[in-house]
C-alpha cells in the first residue's frame, strides 16, 4: 500500500499522507513517494494546485526515529522541501492533527495552509538534543522571530490560533475541519492561469529559494552532526523508550528540574509518538 495517496478532482491534486504505523513520520519511503507525487502533479496540465493532507490524528510526526540517521535522509528532506517551494503550482496544506518537528517544515514550504480542529504544533528538536536546522530554511522567513525563538527553544505546544498569529499557517479554523475555510482559496486557485500561478508563486518564493542555495548545505551538515552526536542518541533513545533523557534527570538532581507530575512532551498522555525530530 502506498504511503502517499494521490487523487484528482476539479483542478486540484490531493496528496494524502497515509502512514499510520509511524504517524506519517518522514521515513525514507514516505519522502520518496511524496517527491514522486509532487513531480507527477507538476507534470499534469490539468492540475492548478496541490492539496497536501493526511489520515489519522497526526499530519506529520517529523523524522522517523526508528530509521538510522544518514546523510541521504538529510539530503532527501532538503530535496523534498525545495521541491514543494519550486513546484510551479501552488501547494496548500490542510491540517487537522498533530504536527511536530520536521512536519512543520512541510507547512513552511507550502504556499498556503489551514489548520482545523485538533491541530497542534511543537518544535520538539531541542528536547531530543537536536535543532530545527534544515526546516528553518522555509520556516524562518514566515515566522515572527520572537515566537520562533520561544517555540524553537522551549518545545511548547501551541494551537491553530497561535500558529496563525505567528505566521506558521495562513488560516485557523479551530471549530471546523478546515475544508470550508479552504473552499474559497481552492476556488480562487482554480481560476488562475497556469502561467499566472507559476510566475506569481515565483515572486513570493524567490527569497526562500535563495536561502536554499545559500544555507542548504551548511544546515544539512549541521543536522548530520547533531544526529550523530551523543546527546541526540540519548534523546532519541529516551523518546523510543518512553523515558526522560539524562539531562532532565541531571537538572532535577541539581534542583532545577520540571515540577512534579509534569509529563515530557515526547510522552504526553494522548500524544504518544506525536513528537519527533527534523533534519
Amino acid at each position: 500500500m502506498p504511503l502517499v495517496r494521490a487523487t484528482f478532482a476539479r483542478g486540484i491534486a490531493t496528496l494524502t499522507l497515509d502512514s499510520p504505523h509511524n504517524r506519517n513520520a518522514l521515513s525514507a519511503r514516505l519522502v520518496a513517494e511524496l517527491r514522486e507525487a509532487l513531480a507527477a502533479a507538476g507534470r499534469d496540465d490539468r492540475v492548478r494546485a496541490v492539496l497536501l493532507t493526511h489520515t489519522g490524528t497526526t499530519f506529520c510526526a517529523g523524522a522517523d526515529l526508528s530509521e538510522p540517521p544518514s546523510a541521504s535522509g538529510t539530503s532527501g528532506l532538503v530535496a523534498l522541501l525545495r521541491s514543494i517551494v519550486e513546484l510551479p503550482k501552488p501547494v496548500v496544506a490542510r491540517v487537522t492533527g498533530h504536527v511536530r518537528a520536521g512536519g512543520l517544515g512541510l507547512l513552511g514550504a507550502c504556499d498556503i495552509s489551514a489548520a482545523g480542529r485538533g491541530a497542534s504544533f511543537a518544535f520538539t528538536e531541542a528536547r531530543l538534543g537536536l535543532a530545527p536546522a534544515v526546516i528553518s530554511i522555509p520556516l524562518l522567513p514566515r515566522l515572527d522571530r520572537r515566537a520562533a525563538a520561544r517555540y524553537y527553544l522551549t518545545g511548547e505546544r501551541f494551537d491553530a490560533a497561535e500558529a496563525a498569529r505567528i505566521g506558521l499557517v495562513t488560516i485557523a479554523d479551530p471549530e471546523g475541519d478546515a475544508d470550508e475555510a479552504l473552499a474559497p482559496v481552492l476556488d480562487g486557485l482554480r481560476r488562475g492561469s497556469p502561467q499566472g500561478l507559476a510566475e506569481s508563486k515565483r515572486l513570493v518564493t524567490a527569497d526562500v529559494l535563495g536561502a536554499f542555495d545559500r544555507d542548504g548545505e551548511p544546515l544539512a551538515a549541521l543536522s548530520a552532526r547533531l544526529f550523530a552526536s551523543e546527546e541526540a542518541r540519548e534523546g532519541m533513545t529516551a523518546f523510543l523508550e518512553r523515558r526522560e533523557p539524562v539531562w532532565i534527570r541531571e537538572a532535577a538532581d541539581a534542583g532545577a528540574g520540571p515540577s512534579a507530575g509534569t509529563a515530557p512532551e515526547t510522552t504526553a498522555a494522548g500524544d504518544t509518538g506525536a513528537a519527533g525530530a527534523s533534519r
